[in-house]
């Protein structure tokens, strides 16, 4: 399964949810490769010193550098990642306009896909060149909402982005499933939310909630997942289960 991990609103979890699925599914075992395409790089940054790297993911890209020579082992047994920088935000620039814009990061993965269980990869929050590669190449869309009072804004521009996508650059594109996010039962706004994401997308919202937690937002400084930094919290407990539901899916499909 390659996952792409989606949604243009920022803030929603798209990173964190990258870093926690990606490292719970090496530590069940599964030969895993994150790809980061935010140009922010904070999923890189949560795992590794990018600062110290000569490539990146704009060299794979837009410099056709292969994969496999750009691509850092992680401190998890089975999670591999293949870096950020800044630079990346250039490459929307570079890629306007040429005949494979929207086919870079497909192409780049033919030689090295087969060698994972799983790809996960952590977009920018838009819907440009970088985000629809990352759909053409994908086999799974996994869409982050948070539970705020405007959950569902911009989830119709993100659907149809996706039908566009498609129908004209990759049939094989399924949604796996939408995870709520920043989930507060206190709140009567969080739990309206969820009903309006539930009453929206259906059986495709996933069985895992994931709260709101300071764990969560503490271990990306560590350069840990959070099962590892604070495996008794209840963000270690719910992106295991979200893995474990992930894991599900693709046993039931095959």
């Amino acid at each position: 399964m390659i996952i792409s991990i989606a949604n243009q609103k920022g803030g929603v979890g798209k990173t964190t949810t990258a870093i926690n699925l990606s490292s719970g599914l090496a530590l069940s075992g599964y030969k895993t490769l994150l790809i980061d395409m935010d140009p922010q790089a904070n999923a890189s940054i949560s795992f590794i010193d990018i600062y110290s790297l000569k490539y990146n993911i704009y060299n794979v890209i837009v410099d056709r550098i292969q994969a496999e020579d750009v691509i850092v082992k992680t401190d998890y047994k089975n999670l591999e990642i293949l870096p950020s920088r800044l630079s990346l935000s250039n490459a929307e620039r570079m890629l306007l306009g040429q005949i494979d814009e929207f086919y870079r990061l497909k192409d780049s993965l033919k030689s090295i896909s087969d060698k994972y269980d799983y790809v996960i990869i952590d977009n920018p929050p838009t819907l440009g060149v970088l985000t629809i590669n990352s759909l053409v190449a994908a086999t799974h869309l996994l869409i982050p909402i948070q539970a705020s009072y405007f959950a569902l804004e911009g989830t119709d521009d993100l659907l149809l982005t996706v039908r566009q996508v498609k129908n004209r650059y990759n049939q094989n594109l399924e949604i796996l499933g939408v995870v709520v996010t920043m989930f507060d039962n206190r709140t009567i706004i969080a739990r309206d939310a969820y009903e309006q994401v539930k009453a929206r997308f259906k059986e495709k919202v996933f069985r895992t909630i994931i709260t709101k937690s300071v764990r969560l937002e503490e271990s990306p400084a560590y350069r840990e997942c959070v099962m590892i930094y604070a495996p008794r919290s209840s963000g270690a407990q719910q992106y295991s289960r979200l893995t474990k539901e992930v894991i599900s899916y693709e046993k039931g499909a095959s």
